[in-house]
């Protein structure tokens, strides 16, 4: 006899795998498929000189005690085992724009946040309120951002515009661009952006900010250990290449690349949505649904450069750094010159285990338009799949380092003589190891004048499958464990996810 699940999970990423487990923690008989060699999509690391880097996630928000990443982890058990380190209160971001020296910070806590850059922006306290009250609002209005309560959205609030609403708050061209100055999170773009998207991803971090001492893969290896607790199986190097519909047009099973068939009664997928479209088979998609994926701008993808530096040769610091050339490239930041590349970029660093004053290494991230790489993009390499792209590739990946490193070394001179190796990784190494759709940091453009046209419900017109991650309306550690949530109370239904949150409040608010 072959083996049936209950839900058979396709894809590992962060929504994948706290789906699985909401629903393994309900007694379902689960298991997770992963093409890849390494679970956790963009939770994934690796490893260079003996140090841990992360691909996706550089720092997480809402996640002291009764903030709601901390409620959705205590949820899943896994907070009282990550290991976290709290960023710099007064400024765990910091916005700077060409050669000024000054930085801008952005704090944890709304009234420091307002008093932080008040010293900057004397005349400016008012609208900095004005500012984080509107964002607490907006937030307040998200089904489950709360942890329970709101089960609808308020459609008005989906078509606020960042840029209308940013300079509606202040005149002052500065303070609009420090204000959005951390927009890299959702992909750089100010103008467009539906103004939720923006308070949804800054009030997490301005509520507090940490980093992951052992890198983002700590959450996925957490939550396979918990999967694994509750009797669920996790596969890694399991591609599916097919899914096999029963003559009710009901899908019954998938087959991975090696032959494999899963069966299950019900199916979720945590993978690229136009990969799943085709495993489907357009015949039996809607047809104004394909063309309206399919129409789509994926957001920018990125190029990151990882430096190995000498030991005690750089002083560590404990918050992120976000630089542009100019104010006016906060508003489109991905839209960049090639001659002027990198004209941003984000800059962050790890503490030395041993010496924790100084940085063991720095990461730093720009945008990258996928038509830079696309002359290599048949080739395929990973350490499931290992193929050379060849000497040209690695000529234009050290050539786009050295500019980042000048570019860099503007801000922090001499910088290099600090640098003891250096790696990167293109849009290339983001579509291979993630999944994601050209490479893209977080799935698919949104605009606040049709805000609805890329939101997709987590059921599909297919009975028995359902969808989460990233492009399942919003992007982030919280945005895609919302998400997750909210794909598991449309199988186990809304009243069951409830009970077991409110559950588990009232447990912490007992200890």
């Amino acid at each position: 006899m072959k083996k049936e699940y209950d839900i058979l999970v396709i894809g590992s990423g962060l929504g994948g795998l706290v789906s699985a487990l909401i629903l393994a923690k309900e007694g379902l008989k689960v298991c997770v498929l992963e093409k890849n060699n390494q679970y956790g999509g963009n939770l994934q690391t690796f490893s260079r000189d003996k140090l841990i880097f992360d691909t996706g996630v550089h720092y997480l928000g809402g996640l002291s005690e009764g903030q709601n990443l901390h409620q959705f982890f205590s949820y899943l058990d896994i907070m009282d085992e990550l290991e976290l380190h709290k960023m710099d209160e007064d400024g765990y971001d910091r916005i700077s724009f060409g050669n000024e020296r000054i930085e801008y910070p952005h704090a944890q806590g709304y009234e420091n946040f307002v008093e932080q850059l008040t010293a900057h922006f004397p005349d400016e306290k008012e609208n900095l309120e004005n500012y984080c009250e509107e964002i607490q609002y907006v937030c307040a209005q998200f089904p489950r951002y709360q942890v329970v309560g709101k089960d609808t959205y308020n459609e008005e609030i989906l078509h606020l515009n960042t840029k209308r609403f940013i300079e509606s708050v202040t005149q002052d061209k500065k303070l609009q661009a420090v204000l959005l100055g951390s927009n890299f999170l959702y992909g750089g773009d100010s103008e467009n952006i539906p103004f939720y998207v923006h308070a949804l991803t800054v009030n997490s971090y301005i509520q507090s900010a940490y980093k992951c001492i052992k890198g983002g893969s700590q959450i996925t290896k957490l939550l396979i250990k918990k999967l694994r607790q509750y009797g669920a199986e996790v596969h890694k190097h399991s591609e599916v290449s097919e899914f096999i519909f029963n003559e009710n047009n009901i899908l019954s099973s998938v087959k991975i690349k090696s032959g494999k068939e899963y069966i299950a009664r019900k199916f979720i997928s945590n993978i690229e949505i136009r990969s799943v479209m085709k495993l489907i088979g357009e015949e039996r998609l809607r047809k104004s649904f394909s063309n309206r994926v399919m129409s789509w701008e994926p957001v920018s993808s990125c190029f990151s450069v990882y430096l190995v530096l000498k030991p005690q040769t750089f002083p560590n610091f404990n918050y992120n750094i976000y630089h542009y050339s100019s104010e006016e490239m906060v508003w489109n930041a991905f839209r960049y010159s090639r001659e002027n590349w990198p004209e941003t970029y984000m800059l962050s660093s790890t503490a030395s285990k041993h010496h924790p004053d100084y940085a063991e290494s720095l990461t730093v991230i720009s945008y990258m338009d996928f038509d830079e790489v696309k002359s290599w993009e048949k080739t395929i390499n990973t350490v499931a799949e290992e193929h050379e792209r060849g000497l040209k590739y690695e000529e234009f990946k050290m050539g786009k380092a050295e500019k980042m490193i000048s570019a860099l070394e503007k801000k922090i001179p001499n910088l290099r003589h600090s640098i003891q190796n250096i790696y990167t990784s293109s849009p290339l190494s983001y579509r291979d190891y993630i999944g994601s759709f050209e490479g893209n940091m977080y799935g698919y453009m949104k605009n606040s004048d049709n805000p609805l046209k890329t939101m997709v419900s987590p059921r599909t017109k297919i009975d028995n499958f359902f969808l989460t991650g990233q492009s399942v309306n919003m992007h982030g550690i919280l945005g895609v464990t919302i998400g997750a949530f909210n794909t598991c109370a449309e199988i186990l239904g809304k009243e069951l996810i409830d009970k077991r949150l409110k559950q588990m409040i009232k447990m912490n608010e007992k200890k």
